[in-house]
């Protein structure tokens, strides 16, 4: 990660007239942006703690903060102001938490230190030359869902950072100053850092959209205003925003990324037609292997490689590894579904204190450590990888082996695309023994006649036992469809 480091140390000093950051239509300069990160770091200079947490605004503190920390050789973990105090006491206690940085006015951590970011002078961006730090030091700690109920931490380290810039741009990706990329996401979900971290690499600038906001609208209105050329988004966003894609026209983009949940055909050849000039990329990777790790192009009005509706996630990036493993951690041969393994550089060193967890999702095979990623997937000849869904969405009912996402594909068709459905497996304590479907829309006079489209087009165990309509389906934190909330709901 020094180079990455050194980088951001370089645009600091030599960009400081060019704006770093658009926050809430606030344009801050990259002398506001040094001077900053300088003040933050003369206050973490003598301090010991290597793992700081760091609460999760959308502001230029919160942002000079992590270049702060890093040049100091220490780990974010950010702590997001919107959600339970409850669950982020649970990280700082798992971290054994005794420092946070926070750019609230007030802050609600009373029993660890807080350096209250706001509240320092900001006047000299003059500061050393970071110091040189191992690769196997920790970059970020970021907190997923746990299978218990509890918060699981995925540290990621500098080497896994450095590893992912330099497959990042050996795709063929150039960006330069001129460059303006969106940050969508909460700090607390990885793909905030590809967002805010690959533009100020090159002293671009970066447009961001806070928490508070409802992302896809605010995301249209930098789109709309701003002459965005880069960004990744999670494929929820286009499909809510397709309403308004004749509205949107965005011949500056250059890079249009997408990552977090399977990315659907008609969707993206609706969006593609507004962004004529974008090289559009569909990519993949789970937190542990560092932001995304596979990549696969999109050709608009081609014949792109999909599988029940969902574009292919493509092949790997540099230094990843890539194999489809049975039941048994053996290979499968190719076309043959299997769950998709990940090794090489990226790859987190394992759960924060959770060996149990560790020895369940980490192996090795030939010498090289592989992560059990959960991803159904099969292998084509050429190496392009095709997603189906998570292993836990291919489900067993009456002996027979179902994928969910056949049974979306097909209801999704019937609406010609323009509707999003979620398939639900339900059950009591014996375990799965049906599948419910739910449709996004008010509308429920369409049920009899999609009923019976499924069970024309579905062998009978795969058709839905019951169809529920709901106005709106709820999302999580990351834009993606909460399908947990929706069981609940129904």
């Amino acid at each position: 990660m020094e180079q990455v480091i050194a980088q951001l140390f370089k645009v600091l000093q030599t960009q400081q007239e060019r704006p770093a950051f658009c926050i809430e239509h606030t344009y801050y300069s990259y002398r506001q942006l040094a001077e900053t990160t300088a003040a933050i770091r003369r206050e973490l200079r003598h301090r010991t703690e290597k793992n700081v947490g760091l609460v999760a605004n959308d502001d230029l503190q919160t942002y000079a903060s992590i270049l702060a920390l890093w040049m100091e050789g220490k780990c974010y973990i950010p702590l997001h102001p919107g959600q339970p105090l409850e669950r982020c006491l649970d990280i700082i206690g798992q971290m054994d938490m005794t420092l946070v940085l926070d750019s609230s006015t007030e802050t609600r951590y009373q029993h660890v230190d807080v350096i209250m970011t706001a509240r320092l002078d900001c006047t000299d961006s003059t500061m050393e030359q970071p110091a040189t730090y191992a690769d196997n030091e920790l970059a970020y700690i970021l907190f997923t869902s746990g299978s218990t109920g509890r918060p699981k931490g995925v540290p990621l380290t500098r080497g896994n950072l450095q590893a992912f810039v330099d497959a990042f741009f050996a795709m063929g990706i150039t960006l330069t100053a001129e460059d303006k990329g969106m940050q969508m996401f909460d700090l607390t979900f990885d793909l905030s850092v590809m967002s805010y971290l690959l533009p100020l690499l090159v002293g671009g600038c970066v447009y961001t959209v806070s928490y508070k906001h409802v992302k896809y609208m605010a995301a249209f209105e930098l789109l709309d205003t701003y002459p965005i050329t880069f960004f990744m988004m999670v494929p929820s966003v286009i499909h809510y925003l397709r309403p308004y894609v004749d509205e949107l026209n965005l011949p500056h983009l250059r890079y249009a990324l997408f990552a977090g949940e399977a990315l659907m055909d008609d969707d993206l050849a609706a969006w593609a037609a507004c962004v004529p000039n974008a090289r559009i990329m569909n990519t993949y990777g789970p937190t542990e292997d560092t932001i995304i790790c596979t990549y696969y192009d999109y050709h608009p009005g081609q014949n792109n490689k999909t599988v029940n509706g969902i574009v292919s996630i493509g092949r790997a990036m540099q230094g990843v590894d890539t194999f489809i493993a049975d039941e048994a951690g053996h290979p499968v041969a190719v076309g043959e579904k299997g769950e998709l393994c990940l090794a090489g550089a990226q790859l987190t060193p394992g759960y924060w204190h959770n060996e149990e967890k560790n020895r369940e999702a980490f192996f090795m095979k030939d010498g090289k450590r592989y992560y059990r990623t959960g991803d159904i997937c099969t292998m084509d000849e050429d190496g392009d990888i095709m997603y189906y869904g998570r292993k836990d969405s291919q489900i067993k009912i009456q002996g027979f082996r179902i994928e969910l996402s056949e049974i979306e594909c097909v209801a999704r068709d019937y609406f010609d695309n323009s509707t999003a459905v979620v398939a639900l497996p339900m059950g009591d304590e014996r375990g799965i023994n049906r599948i419910e479907l739910v449709v996004e829309s008010a509308d429920a006079t369409s049920a009899t006649e999609l009923m019976a489209r499924l069970k024309k087009k579905l062998p009978s165990y795969m058709v839905p036992a019951k169809i529920h309509h709901r106005s709106k389906f709820p999302l999580n934190a990351n834009n993606k469809i909460d399908r947990k909330k929706l069981k609940e709901e129904i």
